[in-house]
């Protein structure tokens, strides 16, 4: 047997800018190499930020990030040039080393990848991660042979077909699918409070001031972690010293699946990993979606967490110290009720998104794997 045919089979996988394409790309990740097979992360500076909990053996290329959307007008006339050299150095890439299947999960480090593998005739699919679709992820769409959707329903283009795989969840969330709910009750409680990786000021701004006006039969009880922006942090970890109230406040808590399986009540953006990892562990959620985010998508993102019960919708606009408040004491101060929207947030996950989007890629990659 040849070196060539004894190696493993290799994935490519391209994500890039933020948390919300990098967790489930790490998640498939794992999977493939418990698997036997051999992956590729494709990815750029920002993407890079998340890529320490991928399993060591992946190899990591990092491509120059290429979009529209930041710069001025000389590196805007750049891009076009720095996505061609992309796509000049994957196809030599992956002729090099061919992949048997590339999955992209949207961001720029996908335009190279999911090019050359159309060039060179390789399987390939999707994974859009939200209800509304990413402009790279729309502009494949109808050249890859499989579509996964995370948020279902997912805004597709017309004769585009999507497979509802959900979103895949890290292993250390996966760990603590449906995770024990204590109710909230006369004892110590936790309140999590999660932003994303942008758009968090909003969290920062009130939910402090909301956490100290509830009322004392409730505050007294709360242990709070609040992830906040590196500027927001000294005035947020003050406004909750100032109330008594027990904090922590970090700017990135590494342990996030633990702190969803320990608490009471998630405060939280409508990222999509952030309602896979909710509702994969089951938590009552008060979803602040972000009012800017393209194509309004984090709202379409909690919407079927909000349909199930499991999760209460406040737009930014509507977002005040008093509407909060209210919120948070509706759920701290029913555990009847926020037992219900707990088994109501699990019954609305996909714990096994992972292994449905596996199964996609073994599809595509045919028999012989």
């Amino acid at each position: 047997m040849s070196d060539k045919a004894a190696k493993p089979p290799l994935l490519l996988i391209a994500a890039g800018g933020t948390g919300g394409h990098m967790f489930p790309a790490q998640a498939l990740a794992e999977a493939m190499v418990r698997r036997g097979w051999r992956v590729k992360l494709s990815t750029d500076a920002r993407g890079a930020r998340y890529t320490g909990g991928f399993p060591h053996v992946v190899q990591v290329d990092q491509v120059a990030s290429a979009t529209f959307a930041r710069g001025g007008p000389l590196a805007k006339l750049a891009v076009p040039f720095r996505i061609a050299g992309g796509v000049v150095s994957a196809i030599w890439r992956n002729m090099v080393d061919r992949p048997r299947v590339v999955v992209g999960f949207g961001g720029y480090p996908t335009i190279p990848a999911l090019t050359s593998a159309t060039v060179l005739g390789i399987p390939r699919a999707i994974h859009e991660q939200n209800g509304v679709m990413g402009k790279v992820n729309r502009v494949f769409a109808k050249r890859v042979q499989a579509f996964a959707c995370g948020t279902w329903p997912t805004d597709l283009p017309k004769g585009v077909q999507g497979i509802h795989t959900g979103n895949p969840v890290r292993a250390a969330v996966a760990e603590r699918a449906a995770a024990p709910y204590i109710q909230p009750g006369d004892y110590p409680m936790s309140v999590l409070v999660i932003g994303g990786s942008q758009g968090a000021r909003i969290l920062s701004d009130i939910v402090p001031a909301a956490i100290a006006s509830l009322p004392e039969s409730i505050r007294h009880l709360l242990r709070v972690a609040h992830q906040a922006r590196p500027e927001d942090g000294a005035r947020v970890a003050r406004a909750y010293a100032e109330a008594g109230i027990d904090a922590e406040v970090e700017p990135f808590f590494s342990d996030v699946p633990r702190r969803l399986a320990e608490c009471q009540l998630v405060i939280s953006r409508a990222g999509a990993s952030s309602v896979a990892d909710i509702s994969v562990i089951g938590r009552p959620a008060i979803l602040i979606p972000y009012a800017v985010a393209a194509g309004d998508h984090q709202t379409a993102n909690a919407r079927g967490l909000v349909e199930a019960g499991g999760a209460i919708r406040m737009p930014e606009s509507a977002a005040s110290v008093e509407s909060l408040r209210e919120q948070i004491a509706l759920v701290l101060d029913n555990p009847e009720g926020a037992g219900q929207m707990a088994r109501a947030s699990l019954s609305y996950g996909i714990p096994d998104a992972t292994a449905r989007l596996v199964a996609l890629v073994e599809q595509l990659a045919g028999p012989e794997t």
